[in-house]
């Protein structure tokens, strides 16, 4: 195996588990409405993955390991990723908030100040931010 079929294999494997995490989320409720299935769609598009996969996940979410991100710039980043999916698309409308609440708090954000983490975050993608301008801010948030 090549070094770079060994970097592709270990990507598309976090993308699974990532996927997977998130999968799990829109159903803690129980179901997933019209809106969280339509952003699965999307997102597994954006996270390259396959038909097959897409429908292997979302039979068992659990089959792939998830793969928390353990420093807080790597939760800020996917935090960036996941939010910009949320308010790009406006796939969710209403609910935007609602579910960019609940992948923070699965990213592990302390639920105590998620309302506030999700206001900010959706207010720096209004302004257009990039990522390092994202991870800055929200970093300093509270200075």
């Amino acid at each position: 195996m090549s070094f770079s079929d060994l970097f592709d294999s270990e990507f598309k494997s976090r993308n699974k588990g990532h996927f997977s995490a998130i999968v799990r989320v829109a159903i803690a409720d129980g179901e997933m409405n019209a809106q969280e299935k339509e952003f699965l769609d999307k997102l597994a598009v954006r996270l390259e993955i396959s038909p097959a996969e897409y429908v292997e996940i979302l039979d068992n979410p659990m089959k792939y390991p998830i793969n928390p991100p353990y420093l807080h710039a790597q939760r800020l980043e996917r935090l960036y990723d996941l939010s910009r999916m949320v308010y790009a698309d406006h796939v969710l409308g209403p609910l935007q908030k609602e579910i960019l609440a609940k992948f923070a708090l699965a990213l592990g954000f302390t639920p105590g100040n998620i309302t506030f983490i999700v206001d900010k975050a959706l207010s720096l993608l209004m302004l257009n931010v990039d990522l390092d301008t994202f991870v800055y801010e929200m970093t300093n948030m509270n200075r």
